[in-house]
């Protein structure tokens, strides 16, 4: 999963504008290129942390990075791609060299060290068609990784704390010299025995046994935003798993089923439902109750309706995600022919017939059938 922007700035998930504004410029001043002798590192860094800075600080980019995630929030044109080679340069690099640059590459951002982020997490939820129309607010229950609330996710027993590791000293990094076509090369990757972190626990904790973490039932309130869309992924920041002794949590993805409707279909924001009127109606115009997903509206059919004919009801389709109004609903009017007639109904037709000189078939319906097998 993508990198956390909030994560990135050292701030929470609900922290106010001027918040994000203070660590940007904190971490912009210790990051600048200017600042650190062309370290492709502090750069790969900086340029990281003005994306993120750039994301949060506007609340509509904001918004739709909570839901949606980084892709979603993306403006035309933003980013730092690193030119036409992207990041996969620096990882030719670390096929061919093993990181032998000390950093992972000479334009990687270097290996992490200290606890690392917990992974992400998923789960689907089941939506109606107008919950998913209207929004709502679901509860979800899953069973995760939570910080051990005995060693407060140190991993250590109470009283006593971890140590520097003894393969790496400390640094979460082991060296290895090799030899290659360009001569002795340093790579440099994660410590195997403490997994990056730089520290061992020498005494674990009995509840957690030294991994800082627990496994426990959550429940969350899920905001599901008018206007989502079967498919439709939401992320919620920082609900996913805690990371091993001390490392963050990850995201939590919330995934949505949306059932199907018994009349109307979605065809982007808008709405599509087709109406049955008989044709007295058609001929002679009616009013008709229909039922909108907003309540009961009056159709007017005019005198005359084709059948076929579509009507538009603004604004009674689907909300636009953005807050841009909503969709319409298209009713398509079907005129039904009526079959099983009285004789007296028969008769009122075939005089409604003669009078606008419409040829129609004769009342004798035994004639009727030999003349049509006749054609057979």
């Amino acid at each position: 999963m993508a990198v956390d922007y909030y994560e990135l700035l050292e701030v929470g998930s609900n922290a106010s504008e001027d918040e994000i504004k203070r660590a940007y410029r904190r971490l912009a001043r210790e990051l600048h290129p200017d600042a650190n002798g062309g370290d492709a590192a502090a750069e790969d860094r900086f340029k990281e942390v003005t994306q993120a800075y750039e994301t949060l600080r506007d609340p509509e980019r904001r918004r739709r990075y909570d839901l949606f995630g980084p892709e979603a929030a993306a403006a035309p044109g933003s980013g730092f791609d690193g030119g036409p080679f992207g990041s996969g340069l620096g990882d030719l690099f670390e096929t061919f060299f093993g990181g032998a640059f000390g950093g992972g590459s000479p334009f990687g951002g270097g290996h992490q060290r200290g606890p690392r982020r917990g992974p992400d997490m998923e789960i689907a939820v089941e939506l109606t068609f107008d919950e998913a129309v209207f929004g709502v607010q679901r509860e979800v229950r899953l069973r995760q990784p939570v910080a051990c609330t005995n060693c407060q996710g140190s991993g250590a027993r109470p009283g006593t704390s971890p140590v520097a590791c003894r393969e790496c000293g400390g640094s979460g990094e082991v060296h290895r010299v090799r030899r290659s076509i360009l001569g002795q090369m340093v790579s440099t990757s994660p410590c195997p025995k403490c997994n990056g972190s730089g520290e061992e626990i020498a005494s674990p904790c009995p509840d957690c046994r030294g991994e800082g973490r627990r496994t426990e039932e959550r429940a969350y309130t899920v905001d599901v935003p008018a206007g989502v869309d079967d498919g439709s992924t939401l992320r919620l920041t920082g609900r996913g798993a805690v990371g091993v002794r001390g490392g963050g949590y990850g995201d939590l993805y919330v995934h949505l089923r949306v059932g199907s409707h018994e009349r109307f279909q979605r065809h982007g924001h808008d709405l599509v439902d087709v109406v049955h009127v008989p044709v007295t109606q058609a001929a002679l115009g009616a009013h008709i109750r229909y039922e909108t997903l907003d309540g009961a509206e009056d159709l007017v059919v005019p005198a005359g309706t084709q059948s076929g004919r579509v009507f538009r009801l603004r604004g009674r389709g689907v909300p636009d995600l953005d807050g841009r109004g909503r969709g319409d609903l298209l009713v398509q009017v079907m005129v039904d022919t009526p079959t099983h007639l009285s004789a007296e109904q028969q008769e009122l037709l075939r005089r409604f017939a003669a009078e606008r000189g419409e040829e129609v078939a004769p009342a004798d319906t035994r004639l009727f059938s030999k003349i049509r097998s006749a054609f057979k």
